[in-house]
This record gives C-alpha cells, structure tokens and sequence, in this order.
C-alpha cells in the first residue's frame, strides 16, 4: 500500500479539526500539518494537546513551515524562536520532521527586485536577494545548522523546500546547503511544481540518495516561461492537481527510481478546488495519488 498524506493546501479554507476529519474520511493514512492553520487554532485559545485524540488513526508525516529560513540579525533570532516553537509542537503531534523553505516568501518582492524598482527604504523582507550564490547559500546553511541542532535536541529531522521564486530555489543549492550546515538530520522536501518551475530535472531527482528524500509533495502548474516569468502561486500553480502541465508520472517515477519508500504529500494551490466540497477535493486527491504512485 503507497503512503498517502494530505497536506493541508488540499483543503485550503478548513481549520485543523476538519482538515483532520476530512483527511481521514478520504482514506489518507498521514496528514501535513500547516503553521497558518495550527497557529490559528492555537491563537484561538486551544491546546495543542487537545489534537492527538482527533488524530487517532492518522500520522502527523510533518509540520511546517518556518519561512524565510535565511533571516539574519534580530530577524535570525526570531527564526530559530520559531523552529523551537515548531519542534515542541511536532513532539506532542508525533511529527518527525519539519520542513523550513528559504525567502522571501513573498514572490512580489522578488519581481521587484529583478525589475529594479525594490527600493533600498523597502521595508519588505528581502531575504538574501543581491548576495551572490555561494553567500546567500553560506547565510542559509549557517541558520539550517542551527535549526537542526534544535530539531535533533527534540528527536527531529527538518526537510527544505527551495521556493521557486525565490534566489535559493534549484534543487543543487539545497543540496549545498545540506552539505555546508554538517548536519545529518537535514535532508529535501521534494515538491513537483518548485523542481519543475525552475527546470530542475528528472534526471537530477533519480541521481539523489533517497535518504535525502523525506517527503514527495505531488502539486501540478501552468506551462511558464523559464527565461522571464516568476513562478508564482496564484498564477504558474493556480489548477487541480493532475490538470496542469507537469507530466506527474514522470516525476513520480523519477522518485521511486531512487528508492525512496516514504510519504507521498497532495499539496494545491487551486482556487477553483478551493470552492468546492472539501471531501470530494480531498478523496479525489487521494485516488489521484494512489493510481500515480502504485
């Protein structure tokens, strides 16, 4: 039997309780759980305790994500606040790991930066857009390094998701970052649309170790222009999984290649599923990724 989590996104307006419900009603066997919506939940007055009884049945695969993984100065500070935070969090849900993706998360700085209008009193967070690679890579591998020392004091792994919009986005530079941060507990969350928005190829997903793999986020997107479009959420990965342009297929195929044997995630970003009934989304989400994956 394949392993098949829901990540959140699946069911993109419900709060934990009826992701939860939702996710079980579909048949997954795991569910990803998001910081928007457990941190609203815990705003909200309730404990995180409160979730392990709703979850019976169903592995907690991951919790994420700490954003902006590559913040410096006070900033830097609050990140790491933030992963511990994160960690307690996964200790009481049962998660394994927790998945940390580099900035900025917001993709409308990045276009102005590359368009020149980004002025320099933009208050905006710009994470290490104008560093040259090798120290924007040096700047994030020194905050994961730490990130996973807090993650292995609580019995955890982390998994990086590069953002396709962002200056650390291939899946090369998360490799370079595993190796600079010397930690053996950090490895990739490999999702679909960020590998394939920014030409990340099939042949470098089956040449990577598969204990490198901690988790397969299967999401679909548009056809972009790699030369000159941003990939962004709202229009390159805006479509129900299995309508888009990525030859999913392939990429699950590229996956089992190198062995790996894990969690295989749902994860979209579709306003049209978006409106729709959440178990009918979910439960063909579900379907979808037993017949891509068995």
């Amino acid at each position: 039997m394949p392993k098949l989590s829901m990540n959140v996104t699946t069911t993109f307006y419900g709060n934990v309780a009826n992701d939860i419900a939702t996710a079980k009603a579909a048949g997954f066997g795991g569910i990803e759980l998001q910081s928007p919506k457990l941190y609203r939940y815990l705003d909200a007055g309730y404990s995180v305790h409160n979730l392990p009884p709703l979850l019976q049945g169903l592995d907690v695969t991951g919790i994420g994500a700490v954003l902006d993984l590559e913040r410096q100065g006070s900033a830097r500070d609050e990140f790491l606040s933030e992963v511990e935070r994160m960690a307690q969090i996964a200790t009481v849900l049962g998660a394994p790991i927790l998945q940390l993706c580099t900035g900025p998360v917001n993709w409308n700085v990045v276009k102005d930066f590359k368009s020149g209008t980004l002025e320099a009193s933009d208050p905006r967070y710009r994470g290490t857009l104008g560093l040259a690679e090798s120290a924007a890579i040096d700047v994030a591998a020194s905050n994961v390094a730490d990130a996973a020392v807090i993650a292995a004091a609580h019995g955890l792994d982390l998994y990086l998701e590069p953002l396709a919009w962002s200056n650390i986005n291939r899946c090369a530079q998360a490799l370079e970052i595993i190796e600079r941060s010397g930690r053996e507990n950090v490895g990739i969350a490999l999702d679909t649309w960020h590998f394939w928005s920014v030409g990340d190829t099939l042949e470098e997903v089956a040449a990577l170790p598969k204990e490198l793999i901690k988790t397969v986020h299967i999401s679909d997107g548009l056809d972009l222009d790699r030369q000159n479009d941003i990939p962004t959420q709202d229009v390159h990965r805006n479509v129900v999984i299995g309508g888009g342009a990525i030859p999913l297929q392939e990429w699950v195929d590229a996956v089992k290649s190198t062995g790996y044997d894990g969690w295989w995630v749902s994860e979209m970003f579709s306003d049209k599923a978006n409106e729709h009934d959440f178990l009918k989304v979910a439960s063909t989400m579900r379907n979808l990724l037993d017949i891509l994956v068995s």
